[in-house]
């Protein structure tokens, strides 16, 4: 009788480890899209113009609920946090949209807009419906 201290193995593949790596390839890749994928603001009514025209999509959006409350990307801020944030973001390539709700007060919308322009920027669009 011969003793084999090494027998030779058939080398197999292991899979669970590779199930393991390409999950979280697909979680990283699934959270990289989702904050690429730009604001959509809230659901507001906007007032209308017949005056309107399409604009290249901003790079802010800040919205004005009909109580009054600022909004950016879903977080509520005050004037002082909302020029501190466009700050951040650098102010010669700042793109600043204002949605306004129909029945938000003109000083609200006064004071968020010298709000961004305190902060610098200078291209700011208002968003409005077309006419029907």
């Amino acid at each position: 009788m011969r003793l084999r201290y090494f027998e030779p193995r058939k080398g197999r593949i292991e899979i669970i480890p590779m199930i393991d790596v390409m999950f979280f390839l697909l979680v990283f890749f699934i959270f990289i899209t989702v904050q690429m994928l730009p604001d959509q603001g809230l659901n507001l009514l906007l007032p209308q113009s017949n005056a309107t025209e399409e604009l290249p999509r901003p790079q802010v959006l800040i919205n004005i609920a009909q109580d009054g409350a600022v909004s950016v990307k879903g977080r509520h801020l005050s004037m002082n946090d909302l020029a501190q944030l466009l700050e951040t973001l650098g102010v010669a390539q700042t793109q600043v949209t204002i949605a306004a709700s129909k029945g938000v007060p003109f000083q609200q919308f006064v004071t968020v807009m010298d709000a961004v322009r305190h902060a610098g920027v200078s291209d700011i669009g208002i968003a409005a419906q077309p006419v029907p």
